[in-house]
């Protein structure tokens, strides 16, 4: 191998995604309110769960509270680093923040497949096995299942983090995409990058593959179980629970299979498809489960109905 300049990098420019120049005001306004919406909307649907003792005492419930935290929190790693991307100027990140964005998206991104798994699983056990419910998936497993899915994300993230940036890094620092994410700074690293492309496509393949597929299996039991069901209003009930929980699996994996089990390739696309699991998803989940899942709904109207209440009294 050459030898390379020895000056190692302090900080890498985000290109961005490539946009028309007279759109970047819109583009500015859409990505500030949808990230605006997202922290709004997900703060809500933790407030109803913690506040409504209907919700807050069912697993759930917390699952999806657990959800609104980490889409909140996904939301904050990536989009205001995204809507400097449109403002004038050149808009550097330092190497640690790289190595900080990149650490937490994967984190995060990890932690969310795992809990998507989670609520599968508890969707599994409260229809197909009804009875057992309450002693299967106590407050004490939940807890265990939320943690663990935690500590594995943490172990994920680190581990991609430490393989992507113990590689030398000397020049250029241009990031061909909108965030620190693996593909695109293995680009720039200064050495071979055969072995931490393997080891990403093989850790991050076992983790889509695993939980997608669990995910699979679980519903096509419940889909057994739901059909079994005599009454059409049963029926429903349950198709409408599982419904947001199915429409959200689809967005956050289909783009997460594209992105990065396939051969590297430099399409546009790959920016188009990033920003459904780090910027779409998010502003989306709120919505898919208010307006699919009749119990939020429900403990929203308790909610706004209590607080209508308390203002006339």
């Amino acid at each position: 191998m050459e030898s390379v300049n020895s000056t190692m990098l302090t900080e890498f420019i985000l290109t961005g995604i490539p946009y028309p120049p007279r759109l970047r005001t819109f583009l500015f306004v859409f990505f500030l309110l949808t990230y605006i919406l997202t922290q709004l909307g997900n703060l809500l649907i933790l407030i109803t769960v913690w506040v409504d003792v209907q919700l807050h005492s069912h697993p759930m419930y917390i699952f999806l509270g657990v959800l609104s935290v980490i889409d909140m929190a996904i939301s904050t790693t990536i989009v205001p680093r995204l809507v400097m991307n449109f403002t004038l100027g050149i808009k550097p990140i330092s190497f640690g923040a790289c190595v900080t964005q990149l650490y937490f998206y994967h984190f995060l991104g990890s932690t969310q497949c795992f809990l998507y798994t989670l609520m599968a699983y508890d969707r599994y056990l409260a229809i197909c096995r009804p009875l057992h419910y309450p002693v299967l998936m106590n407050a004490k497993l939940t807890t265990l299942l939320v943690a663990g899915a935690w500590v594995a994300g943490s172990i994920h993230g680190l581990l991609q983090a430490i393989l992507t940036f113990r590689l030398p890094y000397c020049g250029p620092n241009q990031v061909d995409y909108f965030f620190c994410d693996i593909p695109a700074v293995l680009k720039l690293a200064c050495a071979d990058t055969t072995v931490n492309e393997l080891v990403t496509f093989v850790d991050i393949g076992v983790v889509i593959a695993s939980c997608f597929t669990l995910i699979l299996l679980s519903y096509v039991r419940i889909i057994q179980a739901i059909l079994r069901i005599r009454t059409t209003d049963g029926q429903r009930r349950a198709f409408s629970t599982c419904g947001a929980h199915v429409t959200v699996v689809t967005v956050h994996y289909v783009p997460c299979a594209f992105i990065y089990l396939r051969p590297e390739t430099n399409s546009p696309l790959d920016g188009a498809g990033t920003l459904f699991p780090t910027t779409i998803t998010p502003f989306l989940n709120p919505l898919i489960y208010t307006l699919r899942n009749q119990e939020v709904k429900l403990a929203l109207k308790r909610m706004i109905g209590g607080l209508r209440t308390k203002n006339q009294v």
